[in-house]
């Protein structure tokens, strides 16, 4: 049995079967498949997206006990370890600079490596809030594409999302199957910017 505590949603379909762990998901799609459902079934990572393949032969005891293997994540691969302080966390990697670049880092207090970090943290803070905005898109889009890519007004609200334009998207997705638009309309809660008078209106 699997540990993973993600969130996954499956659907037959445009109809929505179950969310919730895996293990209940895989359970109550296992019943329903056995309740002679006929329409595709998709289970997807709530988190990416992305589809987990899920092994349905034999008994639900069957699917469960294997459901220990899966993985909706990439695997990750692990580098050769190299010099640093892994144990601090730093690794080493290669950066290739202009050699004007090198000589303001190294006149930088703590040394180029010191500067280098402070200068990656910055811009980290700096774009937090875009790149989770980007990325939300990015996983809103991927559902998309899997689950409501021959819905009428599919590309328009692409173009809506990566817009940012969530009026616009939330109006071309209302005649959407009522679960693939729930759905949609609950990623998109973190795939649009808030709008700056809102966030005045909060603060």
């Amino acid at each position: 049995m699997t540990n993973d505590q993600n969130s996954y949603t499956a659907f037959a379909g445009s109809r929505r079967v179950a969310s919730g762990d895996l293990a209940s998901v895989a359970k109550a799609t296992k019943a329903a498949l056995e309740r002679g459902e006929d329409a595709p079934i998709v289970i997807l990572d709530d988190e990416t997206s992305r589809v987990v393949e899920v092994d349905f032969r034999g008994t639900a005891e069957d699917v469960l006990a294997r459901l220990g293997t899966i993985s909706g994540s990439p695997v990750e691969t692990l580098e050769p370890r190299g010099p640093g302080r892994p144990k601090l966390g730093v690794v080493a990697r290669e950066v290739t600079l202009l050699p004007r670049h090198w000589e303001w880092l190294n006149a930088q207090p703590g040394g180029a490596s010191v500067a280098l970090r402070k200068l990656v943290e910055e811009a980290r803070r700096g774009s937090e809030s875009k790149d989770r905005v980007r990325q939300a898109q990015e996983v809103l889009y991927r559902f998309m594409s899997i689950l409501a890519g021959n819905e009428a007004g599919f590309e328009e609200a692409a173009r809506a999302l990566f817009a940012g334009d969530r009026t616009l998207f939330t109006a071309l997705i209302g005649l959407w199957p009522r679960d693939l638009r729930a759905h949609a309309e609950k990623l998109a809660d973190s795939a649009f910017a808030e709008e700056p008078s809102t966030a005045t209106a909060r603060t």
